[in-house]
Parts: structure tokens; sequence; C-alpha cells
């Protein structure tokens, strides 16, 4: 890849705050009428018509450069250089013409061998504290001088609330667009204030460029959490997943330090975050079922679109009025079981997590090595409501190597980072589904996450690695017969359906779209034969 040196920014007369601590970036953000104080402590901000990414309206800018190292579709949309930079020089004019802007210097990357350098622009200052909360900030010595030696890797331009009058001449479809630049390193967003892009776009970038890092074997991108076993260093688990699957929920786990809840990479030296905080979603939040997530909202923490009693302003996480995607962001220090450096050694266990909303898939099963690859590259799970602009409802889906929409490379690069890696380290891995049971999403119900916890213990402290097996007759995925803690009916999904017929009919479809899936990808025969029967 050929990249191109940025030029510095030209942002006018406007006041620069830069690297504001939290308590002035609050202050600001209240004085501005961004966001209030909750009861709680956590500032709470509305992002107004978009409450979720809009993956429809995100661009790349399509160069010789990186042309044949995209794999080029509905997730990964074409942008001619003339219209990045003219999108980039419209946002970059209407900033110049505010009085004051925010903007943050960090990191992403908490293994020092493989970070990168952000910048962060914002209009809103609660944008800045969002970038603050998320990545990882830069040692006071680094920022010395207002940062006049800071010279960022990737740089994220937000002009939230300007409105494009003519998308067509820009080449794109509507009035808010996010356009990015893998060879000027740079990020445009214009039109929403969803903060969810911003943290997204380094994660595209990051997924870019950390194959090409590590030497020969390269650094895996991977959209999941991690924690490791407080007691044996040993014992880290991953856990992969679309937004809202439970990647947060189940790795905030009082037995285990938390590494992260999102996003990592996997280099020869072990496991890092790419971020240095967190971004959970709220909705149902309750102490006593997620007492982590809900002691780390405190001052510092930045809630979305939760509603606040308005008198009180006190949280209520079970009104989904504005979206069901309420979600809170906080320093992944607010865990109490945060393990600072956020690195970790090779994991012992690699879990794929499914949101099913046909509820046919077992709730937790072991996979060979082919079947590893076979599940990971489809990346079956279900987008939920709110996530995405336009998305009310469970929607079942395939999102490549669990993460689709932030994967600009061919999937097949993913899935052998990940193949290389597991036969390495001789990884168990898993698929646990913490989707639908006893029907499809309006018949049936979700597993109680007591179930989903008890898989979880079961596999982390090793009792499902020596566990009784069935197999499950269309998917051949391996189902234990007997876990702690969790009824034995539930552990083949046909138990749980009063219409075993219906159930029959729902599995052989969902193994049809497996089928009509795979052909996108180069498989190899066994790894092609691991998958469903039908």
């Amino acid at each position: 890849m050929t990249t191109i040196t940025a030029q510095p920014l030209n942002l006018g007369n406007a006041v620069i705050h830069r690297n504001l601590s939290v308590a002035v970036l609050i202050e600001q953000a209240i004085k501005r009428g961004e966001g209030v104080l909750a009861t709680n402590g956590a500032l709470m901000c509305d992002t107004g018509e978009r409450t979720g990414r809009s993956p429809n309206d995100k661009y790349l800018e399509d160069t010789p450069g990186i042309h044949d190292s995209i794999a080029w579709g509905k997730v990964n949309q074409p942008i001619a250089p003339s219209n990045f930079d003219a999108l980039r020089d419209l946002a970059l004019a209407y900033l110049r013409n505010k009085k004051e802007l925010f903007r943050f210097d960090g990191y992403a990357g908490a293994d020092p061998e493989y970070r990168m350098k952000v910048s962060v622009i914002t209009e809103e200052a609660w944008h800045s504290l969002f970038a603050k909360t998320l990545f990882i900030n830069a040692a006071a010595d680094e920022l010395a001088n207002n940062g006049a030696n800071w010279e960022a890797d990737w740089t994220i331009i937000n002009a939230c609330n300007l409105t494009l009058d003519d998308p067509a001449r820009y080449g794109v479809k509507n009035n808010l667009v996010i356009v990015q630049s893998l060879e000027k390193r740079t990020v445009v967003i214009i039109g929403t204030r969803y903060a969810g892009e911003i943290k997204k776009s380094i994660f595209y970038a990051m997924n870019y460029d950390l194959p090409d890092m590590g030497g020969q074997a390269g650094v895996f991108p991977m959209h999941c959490s991690a924690n490791v076993d407080r007691k044996d260093p040993k014992n880290v688990a991953i856990f992969f997943g679309l937004s809202g699957t439970g990647k947060t929920t189940l790795s905030a786990d009082p037995n285990r330090d938390l590494v992260g809840d999102d996003e990592h990479g996997w280099s020869d030296r072990g496991v890092f975050n790419i971020e240095g905080g967190c971004y959970a979603k709220c909705i149902k939040l309750s102490k006593e079922g997620e007492p982590e997530i809900w002691n780390a909202i405190r001052f510092g923490s930045v809630l979305e679109n939760v509603v606040l009693d308005a008198e009180t302003r006190t949280p209520n996480y079970d009104d989904g009025s504005k979206t069901e995607n309420t979600r809170v962001t906080y320093p992944v220090s607010f865990i109490q079981n945060a393990r600072i450096p956020s690195v970790a050694g090779h994991p012992r266990n690699v879990i794929f997590l499914t949101a099913d909303a046909y509820g046919v898939l077992p709730p937790v099963a072991k996979l060979s090595p082919e079947q590893a690859q076979y599940y990971f590259v489809n990346g079956y799970t279900s987008k939920l409501a709110g996530t995405e602009a336009g998305v009310t409802e469970p929607q079942p889906n395939f999102s490549v190597c669990f993460g689709g929409p932030f994967m600009p490379r061919e999937p097949m690069v993913y899935a052998g980072l990940l193949a290389r890696r597991i036969a390495e380290h001789k990884c168990d891995v898993w698929l646990l589904n913490t989707g639908w049971t006893g029907g499809p999403y309006g018949v049936g119900n979700r597993f109680k996450l007591a179930w989903t916890r008890a898989f979880v213990a079961g596999i982390l402290n090793g009792a499902l690695r020596g566990a009784s097996f069935a197999t499950h007759p269309v998917f051949g995925l391996q189902m234990p017969t007997a876990v702690a803690g969790v009824p034995a009916d539930v552990l083949d999904p046909r138990n749980t359906w009063a219409d075993k017929a219906g159930y029959d009919a729902k599995a052989a479809d969902l193994a049809r779209k497996f089928r009509e899936n795979d052909g996108k990808f180069k498989l190899s025969d066994a790894v092609r034969a691991a998958g469903p029967r039908i």
C-alpha cells in the first residue's frame, strides 16, 4: 500500500480545545446543551435521528494502491478520490466557520508494538469525551506543548451537524455520509451524531493495517471481547460476535480480568485490546444481571439515547422508546477487574457468539478446526434492533468473520489468520447461541442469561472439553449432553419446539441459506464439507 502523507489541517481561526480533561469536557458539553448529567454521574447525550450505524452510507476511497486488496461490494462501497477530496474539503470548510472545535489525540492498540496514533477533530465536546473515553489516552509528556510533535497515523474529521444538500454531486445517496481513505489515513463523518461511527472507523482501519504487521504471520484483527482467569494467566478466552450478541456482557466476569469488550488483535505475542474503553448496550440493564457494567456507569461515562426521568434524571434502562440500541461508553479501567495494560497471552478457548433468530441452532457446540473456519467465515447471526439504521427487530444475517461491516479485506485473509492461530496454539473453538429457543423470534424466547453464563463457565473451567457429545443431524455440530446448571432438554434445540415438524423445516431452511452463502468463499473441500447437510 502506498501511503500519502496527510497534509496539516487548515481549521482557520477556530479555537481548538485540545486534549481537555474529562471534567472540562463534561462541563463544556453541558454548557453547550449537548447533554445532561444523570443521577449516576454519567453524561447523557441524544444522537438525534441516527441512533445506530449507517453502513449504507459508508464509502471507501478507491485508489490503485488499495483496489486489489479490498472486498468491494455492499459493505465496501467505492467512492472516487475526487469525491472523497470534495467531501473532506466541504467538512473542513464547515468546521473553519466554527468559533471553537475539540481535538483528542491518543492511541488505538494496547500493545506498543502495533499501536496507531489517532486524532479526532469534532465540533461537539461530547464527541471528544467519547473519543477520550473509548481510545487509549497518550501520556502527558507525549502531548507536551499542546501536542506540537504529535503526528497522527489516523485522523477523524467529524462534522456531525453538516447536511449534504446535493448528495449526488458527491457520488453518494443520502444527506449524511462516512468516507474513509486508507491511503490518506483519514475519515470524514458528515451528518450523523451517532458516536459509534467514530469507534468503528478506527476498527475498520486496524482491520486493514494489522494483517500487514507482525512479520510473516501478520496480526489477526478480531471483532471480539477477551478476558483472562485471574489465577491462571494462560486461561485466556475470546468471544467473537456482532453488536448485541453478548460480547460485553459475557466477558465482564467477576472471576476473570477483562482485557476488552469489542476489538482486539492477536499477534505472536498474544491478544491485545485495540481500544481503551467499552461501548456497552444498556437496554434492559440491571444491577443484578450485569453488575460490572452497572457499576461502571458513573462520572466520566457517556450514555447515549437512554431515557431519563424528566424530574430526577434517573436512567430508565427498560425504556427503548428512543432506540433499542441505547449505549454507554466508559474507560475499561471502570470495570473493577480490568486488566491494565490491556494485553494477555494466547487464547485457550475461542467462542463464536450467534444470536440465531430462527431458534434452530444448539445453545452450545464444540467445533472441529474445519467447522471453526466454516462458521467463522460465514459469520451467521442476527442483526439486533437498533444497531443499524432501519433495523427494528432481529434479522437473520450472515456477517463475514462476525464483523462484516468492518472488514475491508477479502474474508479468506481473516479466516486464514484464524486457522493459523488456532492450529498453532491448539485452541478449543465453540459456537454459543445467545438467540432464540423453543421457536423463532416472535414465537420462542431468548436463552436465559443464567444458562448462557453456565455454558461459558463450563467452557472456561474445562468441564465441557471432556463432555459427552451428540451430533446435530443437520448442522453436524457436537452438542454436549449435560451441562451443570442447565436443563438437559435445552441442549438439543429440537426438544424445545412443540412443533417438531416446524423445527425440521426451519432447520432445513437455515441449512440451505448457509449453503447459498458459503458459495461466496474459496473454501477447501474439507472446510466446505464441515457445513450443514441439505
